[in-house]
């Protein structure tokens, strides 16, 4: 990483939730249901995440959605965890994976596009080689 390259510290809702693929409803939820989520609020009393905080959704949406835990089984787990010392290391690993997949993902659409597959259109696509309608 050189001198220029900035790493974000602080995020707002709206950065952790396309992040984390979730909706602000959700994190807001998840909130009330995991103690240690619980993000600091700024001056106007926006929700301020810091980089801890994601990697701990993170954790908490493989739980719950990967490995199928309830939200009670999420928070044992969560907690089993931080008694053990493993927490940091798991929530890490959630995320590593969710970059994976995201990674998978992108990379299947570049083979399709490769391979002459159809691409769905990207509506906000402008440039000069995107097909025009009529």
């Amino acid at each position: 990483m050189s001198d220029g390259d900035v790493v974000q510290e602080y995020f707002a809702i709206g950065d952790v939730c396309e992040l984390t693929g979730l909706k602000p409803h959700v994190l807001r939820y998840w909130e009330s249901q995991f103690r240690f989520l619980h993000p600091a609020k700024n001056r106007s009393g926006n929700r301020v995440y810091q980089r801890k905080d994601v990697e701990l959704i993170q954790l908490v949406k493989h739980l719950l959605y990967v490995e199928k835990y309830t939200i009670d089984g999420a928070r044992a787990q969560v907690e089993g965890r931080r008694r053990d010392g493993t927490l940091r290391r798991a929530a890490r690993a959630a995320l590593d994976a969710a970059v994976a997949r995201d990674l998978e993902g992108e990379l299947g659409a570049v083979l399709d596009l490769l391979a002459g597959r159809d691409v769905p259109d990207d509506p906000d696509d402008d440039s000069p080689n995107a097909p025009q309608d009529g």
